[in-house]
């Protein structure tokens, strides 16, 4: 199977806009904080999509909290069904200590450089800290191949895949929806991006399909690495 969709996006992406968790970061790190605390390690999945549903439900009733602190409770309500009895504070700070450790998928450092070697503009926009994504990709030795590193805070604490959040990436990159590539693993998040004018592309780090009531990427890849071939060809090289 080819690894990115035939069709390309036409025309180039001026601005690639990064998703962070789960794009760059590789979370599944977090598996053994949480057998650290008492908890199993396949509850990852399910606590993290507890985080994202419930900070994005809330920024659709007009309500506002930060990812440190829905993911806090989240792992209080872990706690309590899975170890009762056990005091959480110090259990919650081991886990979430650890997000500015995490480290980035193996195809980011390369699709990463071979993006910025063909001079392609690029930012991260996160629903977390801003601050971690710095971290992250700092110790990566990518953090400053980036503009900027954005998070929601800039969009008035609005998640993703509420518009506020991509017009924030916009306007700190200075370009039209169009002229702009959102880049994710979350279909969700494309979706989102898609019905705020951006381009997308959809890394597919799972064999799964893409849901059939979301609207498609423009374009989809199995790696980092296999997308960035694909716009750099099409792009060129500086000066070319």
């Amino acid at each position: 199977m080819n690894p990115v969709s035939p069709e390309s996006p036409d025309p180039r992406p001026d601005v690639l806009v990064f998703d962070v968790n789960e794009t760059i970061t590789d979370m599944s790190a977090l598996g053994a904080r949480l057998t650290d605390v008492g908890l199993d390690a396949g509850l990852l999945p399910a606590w993290f999509a507890g985080v994202l549903r419930d900070g994005i439900a809330l920024t659709l009733a007009g309500g506002r909290a930060s990812f440190a602190e829905v993911a806090a409770d989240g792992l209080r309500a872990l706690l309590a069904r899975e170890r009762p009895g056990q005091e959480a504070e110090p259990a919650v700070r081991h886990v979430l200590d650890a997000l500015p450790d995490l480290p980035v998928h193996p195809d980011v450092p390369d699709g990463v450089r071979e993006l910025h070697a063909a001079g392609v503009r690029m930012l991260t926009l996160t629903n977390g800290s801003a601050g971690t994504t710095r971290a992250v990709l700092g110790r990566a030795g990518l953090a400053d191949l980036f503009e900027a590193h954005l998070d929601v805070e800039g969009a008035g604490g609005r998640w993703k895949p509420h518009p506020a959040a991509y017009a924030h990436a916009l306007r700190t990159a200075g370009v039209p929806a169009g002229s702009a590539m959102l880049v994710a693993v979350h279909p969700w998040d494309v979706d989102g991006a898609a019905r705020a004018g951006l381009r997308t592309a959809w890394l597919r780090r799972e064999p799964v399909p893409y849901p059939s009531a979301l609207h498609p990427p423009d374009a989809e890849a199995e790696a980092l690495t296999d997308l960035a071939h694909r716009l750099t060809a099409r792009r060129g090289r500086p000066g070319s």
